[in-house]
């Protein structure tokens, strides 16, 4: 960062920030950032140092909790951190662990052999961005204890108790002065991280809970790394049954890793330094990958090969189709970078290659059968290979670029790709639509006819001969293929997918994200790639018009126009008035539930059961796990002499807990199952937090009064809170004409620049990867060969979709 110039620096102008100061100041620095990944950044810190202590032999288990106020609780049972007194420093080396940076005992290799730490973060920082924070540790037969307030101690360390057991246990609560956009833990992103420490150390059981719904869940993979691949390749169809285990130890340096083919053609390689995911890699993968290229074209020459299966293979070849997870400890790693992507040790290199050359050698030769099938795997990519090169070469012949581009693209004059934008739209009609109604100096468009090839299931050189992806390669100019991709060849900085707001449009976006995904990856990562945003509503009065991108805003608009026009009074008893802001807040919220309730009606849960649950104060998992709770609900709705209530059973998927059974009279077929599953239902939870609010008016009727005539001017009835929403939306509408948008074509050249292509106007996604992993595997899951985990994936979702154009 660039200070402002002073007139003179000497001494006095050097500040020092005590402490933990300098976290507090510039947090950034040690966390990465203060919006999600930083706060869930201060859960990796805390449950890292157990992972260390598991690493050394001393811990088991690790428990993490995240409680209802969105603190977080940590607990291990390790060897606890020492208590007494510094012989340097004069404080119980627990303060000085907690309160100090730099301080711990993984500087040397007397307490842990290996560490992820060392890079200036650790639990010291934690608890400098934690409004308040406590450490508790289990040692020598008693209970010590430890208050702090934004880093600093707040008590003096104390006996609490006596315990025979060891372990610490550190509870955070995060500070919002530093966390100023979110506080709110991601429960399904915590879970991917203690399922990935679990394969990576197998002898540890972690245990996460979620304490504001009652979802908990367990971890322990006793195959390791095995076990990781086999999970990676679930949706998969491997080449050969059991995963290929590889490991040793030099120079205390231990290498574990673990491969298998998939009848796939991406490579899927995650790489780990003591536990740190290093998604950039370095030299433990580069490593492997040599050793790796170097036996299996060694295999190749064997005089056992059959002629057919002899060839010569590189590195892309040999790593088609394949999954791999590398995981190595080091006991003094050198990341590139704070963030620790990037494994910069070169003795890790011949270490790992060493390891990987003799153990594979002995593997391929004991194993023929599989050998085999790996070579005919890796032959097929290497002719493939051939193949696409031909492809590629023959399209490079002089004019083919501009024969490709004839009539389809529609450049742009500018010359600066930065400043330059290519719309990739669907159809010949949206595609004249966007030419005549661009900015012609910097937006370009490309229509595409039909959908394009999905490659998730396609060779390279068969991806090479669509004429689709030909057009699209030819446009981007980045060419394509690991020897020929240049991002700094692209030619358009802003990459937009325009597709119609139907399943068609999805479909095609998915396609081509799918294809930026798996051949051109870093143009995702580098931020070029965006998704166009059209609009899905357009209301028109008069020669006016209002366009929307979808329900809620358009809600907030007819409510706001309501509200100029109209008060609501609710009926019954309080004869409340709602008008102005009051009002559009109001039915914000109403439109809110009501598309709550229209979900969970489809899961067959009735808007007066959902109701009940909500009084009843049904709110975590944890609450079925008490009879008494559960005897409660069935006695309540027993009451009701409109509903069938079944007998009170033993929960079917969690353990420990009841459920029973619902059906309305008139309804007896079709019943509704009350258990610890309700409130994990992420639309009953935003029901919970709405609840308060709007629960007076869900039993109300309502008089909705033109504004300015509360002497007597017209009013209309409601009987409940629906009725009301749709008379002051009908209200709102009247002399207006709405129209839905299916297709781009539907709109004029002028309406598609106003909407979605005017940069001072539109709004665009960007496309960004927060878990690679993830989007791996949801490309498989959607675009892959395997039918069952696809259908598991549309009947675990269908309920989510409330409008389908088919």
């Amino acid at each position: 960062m660039i200070e402002e110039k002073t007139s003179s620096y000497d001494a006095g102008q050097i500040k020092v920030l005590d402490g933990l100061e300098a976290v507090r100041k510039r947090p950034s620095m040690y966390i990465g950032n203060t919006a999600v990944e930083g706060l869930h950044h201060l859960i990796w810190e805390v449950v890292d140092n157990s992972i260390d202590e598991a690493l050394a032999g001393y811990c088991q288990r690790i428990r993490v909790t995240i409680l209802e106020d969105n603190s977080v609780r940590v607990e291990d049972d390790g060897r606890g951190i020492p208590v007494d007194i510094h012989p340097t420093e004069k404080v119980p080396a627990l303060e000085l662990v907690m309160t100090t940076l730099h301080a711990g005992g993984k500087f040397d290799h007397s307490s842990y052999k290996v560490s992820g730490g060392l890079h200036g973060v650790g639990v010291s920082v934690v608890n400098a961005l934690s409004e308040e924070a406590v450490a508790e540790v289990r040692r020598d037969g008693k209970i010590y204890r430890q208050s702090y307030r934004y880093g600093q101690k707040v008590s003096e360390l104390e006996v609490v108790g006596t315990s025979e057991k060891t372990g610490t246990t550190i509870l955070f609560k995060s500070d919002p002065h530093i966390f100023t956009e979110t506080r709110v833990y991601d429960y399904e992103t915590v879970k991917s991280r203690l399922r990935e420490l679990a394969f990576l150390n197998k002898d540890v059981r972690l245990y996460l809970k979620d304490e504001r719904s009652g979802e908990e869940d367990k971890f322990h993979a006793s195959g390791g790394v095995i076990s990781y691949v086999q999970w990676l390749n679930r949706n998969r169809t491997p080449v050969f049954s059991d995963p290929i285990f590889l490991t040793g130890e030099k120079d205390m340096v231990e290498v574990e890793i673990s491969f298998q083919y998939f009848d796939g053609y991406s490579e899927r390689l995650f790489s780990f330094v003591n536990n740190i995911n290093t998604r950039e890699g370095g030299t433990h993968v580069a490593g492997f990958r040599a050793a790796l290229t170097k036996c299996i074209n060694r295999y190749a020459s064997d005089d056992i090969v059959p002629k057919n299966l002899k060839e010569k293979m590189g590195g892309d070849d040999v790593r088609e189709g394949l999954t791999c997870v590398i995981s190595v400890r080091v006991p003094n790693p050198q990341f590139e970078g704070q963030t620790k992507t990037k494994l910069g040790n070169s003795e890790v290199k011949w270490i790992v290659e060493s390891i990987c050359n003799d153990k594979l050698t002995i593997f391929l030769e004991q194993n023929p059968n599989i050998a085999k099938r790996i070579l005919s795997k890796v032959v097929d990519a290497a002719r493939a290979r051939e193949a696409a090169k031909k492809a590629r070469d023959l399209s490079r012949k002089k004019g083919s670029t501009s024969l490709l581009m004839a009539g389809k693209l529609a450049e742009c004059q500018e010359k600066d790709p930065k400043k330059r934008e290519i719309f990739i739209v669907e159809g010949d009609s949206a595609g004249g639509s966007a030419k005549q109604g661009r900015d012609r100096a910097i937006q370009a468009i490309l229509p595409l006819r039909g959908k394009i090839m999905n490659v998730e299931k396609a060779r390279f050189d068969k991806i090479l001969n669509s004429e689709e992806i030909k057009q699209l390669i030819a446009a981007l100019g980045c060419g394509i293929g690991k020897d020929d991709f240049d991002p700094e060849r692209l030619r358009y900085h802003k990459i937009i997918i325009m597709t119609d707001a139907d399943v068609d449009g999805a479909h095609i976006r998915t396609l081509l994200l799918t294809f930026f995904y798996r051949q051109m990856l870093p143009l995702i990562q580098g931020g070029h790639v965006y998704i166009g945003q059209p609009p899905l509503f357009r209301i028109g009065k008069g020669k006016s018009e209002q366009y929307f991108l979808d329900e809620d805003q358009l809600n907030n608009y007819l409510f706001t126009q309501a509200s100029q026009k109209m008060s609501v009074i609710v009926s019954n008893q309080d004869k409340s008035i709602f008008t102005d802001d009051q009002l559009v807040e109001t039915l914000r919220k109403l439109s809110v539930f009501e598309r709550i309730v229209a979900f969970l009606e489809r899961m067959n849960i009735t808007e007066a059961l959902l109701v009940y649950m909500l009084e009843k104060g049904i709110r975590k998992a944890d609450q079925f796990t008490e009879k008494e709770f559960v005897e409660g609900i069935s006695d309540n709705l027993s009451a009701d002499k409109t509903m069938i209530v079944g007998a009170i059973r033993a929960c079917r998927w969690r353990a420990d807990c009841y459920e029973l059974d619902v059906a309305l009279k008139d309804k007896a077929q079709v019943t509704t199952t009350i258990g610890p599953q309700i409130p994990l239902i992420n639309e009953y939870r935003s029901a919970l937090h709405l609840f308060e609010s709007i629960s007076a008016l869900l039993d109300k009727t309502f008089s909705i009064r033109e504004k300015g005539r509360e002497d007597g001017g017209t009013e209309k009835q409601a009987r409940n809170w629906k009725e009301m929403l749709e008379i002051v939306r009908n209200e709102s509408f009247k002399g207006s004409h709405l129209q839905r948008y299916k297709g781009l074509g539907e709109m004029n050249p002028n309406q598609l620049w106003e909407t979605t292509m005017n940069p001072s106007n539109r709004r665009l996604l960007q496309v960004q990867i927060q878990d690679a992993e993830e989007a791996d595997e949801m490309f498989t899951t959607l675009m892959g060969d395997k039918v069952e985990p696809r259908r598991e994936f549309i009947q675990n979702h269908a309920l989510e979709v409330t409008e389908l154009d088919i």
